[in-house]
């Protein structure tokens, strides 16, 4: 039996924090798939299609990666591919809180489905996609912070 994984989050857009996790994840499961899920509380500078795309095109070269999206509850996303477990990074204590309550509510829904946190590399710890776009939104230097294809959608879209 394959070991799935899901990666869940918004990736507006995919930063190196995102992509460290989502390469370390691939090399623990058999399967990885990054799942672009719609955050209403969000404003999205990328469609859904847009983000699925880009992380498509950035991840081609690991095998084991699928990336999708879905609009309902990630748990029931994860069932519905026969996945075992949920990957999410850690950047900080503060993400810890979080993530612990999101975890604790995915336990109730579904206690078959483990969730393994990883910590983000030291030099991502800092990193979020708002600050890069606010970043690339006037112009500053992203090229250390997204893959090049990332980054050259950011400049499409601020120049528009």
């Amino acid at each position: 039996m394959s070991k799935i994984a899901v990666v869940p989050g918004s990736f507006d857009p995919l930063t190196n924090g995102h992509l460290d996790i989502i390469k370390r994840a691939a090399r623990v499961f058999d399967e990885v798939n990054v799942v672009v899920m719609n955050n209403s509380a969000k404003n999205s500078l990328f469609t859904a299609e847009e983000r699925i795309e880009l992380i498509r095109v950035v991840t081609a070269s690991i095998p084991n990666v699928k990336v999708e999206a879905s609009a309902g509850l990630m748990i029931d996303y994860a069932k519905s591919i026969g996945a075992t477990a949920v990957v999410r990074g850690l950047r900080a204590v503060t993400d810890f809180e979080y993530e612990m309550q999101i975890t604790s509510m995915n336990r109730v829904l579904d206690e078959s489905i483990e969730t393994f946190f990883i910590m983000t590399n030291n030099q991502y710890s800092f990193l979020s996609s708002s600050i890069v776009k606010e970043v690339a939104k006037y112009g500053g230097a992203i090229s250390e912070l997204v893959p090049k294809q990332v980054e050259e959608a950011l400049k499409k879209k601020f120049e528009a």
